[in-house]
């Protein structure tokens, strides 16, 4: 009974690194979404230097640790110019500032591969008829191409998200108080490794019901439908 009534005091606690944790993830995979279409372009632009420099964007934040492009923009930067320095006045929001530029960069470079994988799988034929239309090449990514491909994107932009949601708990590295950050904390003010329970199951039914948005999206925008 003691033990029970610990998890439900620890419960408030975790719920508000829960509000960290899904605020972060919801605007990183949206910025993501976001920056990776002009990457994703970028990648299949007929202007060789636009391609590699993208190109050697997703090399790079797909083939280093997530972990060490955290630490590297919120220590190394700062140190290299203040031009990189955030001061906001309260550490919590620079903290959560830092991840979020470097969650984002991270994600972008995911997406992008995601996004031009979506395109590509568009017919050739959609193209042709574009440009017989008289449409420029922007007119036919922004009118024809792009509006059928985010149904394509439903399934693995999912997945990314869930990913990113697991991915977040590397925040508490930098001491952003997330769900993973209060669990230790709480581990450390009680000495009982109980509290990794409720923080798993409400790891659990977070990722149930994002997955189960998802899924809802993907079944209403549905390819074959």
């Amino acid at each position: 009974m003691d033990k029970f009534r610990s998890i439900i005091s620890w419960v408030p606690a975790l719920l508000l690194g829960a509000r960290i944790t899904i605020s972060l993830t919801v605007l990183v995979v949206t910025a993501g979404l976001i920056l990776s279409l002009f990457i994703a372009l970028g990648k299949m632009s007929k202007n060789p230097v636009v391609r590699r420099l993208c190109g050697a964007y997703v090399f790079f934040f797909r083939g280093t640790p997530l972990l060490m492009q955290l630490y590297f923009i919120y220590y190394a930067l700062p140190t290299l110019s203040r031009v990189f320095l955030i001061q906001t006045g309260q550490a919590e929001v620079d903290r959560f500032i830092y991840a979020f530029i470097a969650f984002s960069l991270n994600s972008a470079a995911y997406c992008a591969e995601i996004i031009r994988a979506a395109i590509q799988s568009i017919d050739k034929g959609q193209f042709e008829a574009s440009r017989a239309l008289g449409l420029s090449y922007a007119q036919t990514m922004r009118l024809v191409i792009v509006p059928q491909s985010i149904r394509r994107l439903i399934p693995p932009v999912g997945n990314e998200f869930i990913m990113m949601l697991k991915d977040a708990s590397l925040v508490s590295m930098i001491a952003l108080v997330d769900i993973t950050k209060a669990t230790r904390n709480i581990e450390g003010s009680t000495r009982s490794a109980l509290v990794y329970l409720p923080a798993m199951v409400l790891y659990l039914i977070i990722t149930a019901v994002f997955s189960f948005i998802f899924h809802r999206l993907e079944k209403k925008y549905s390819v074959y439908v």
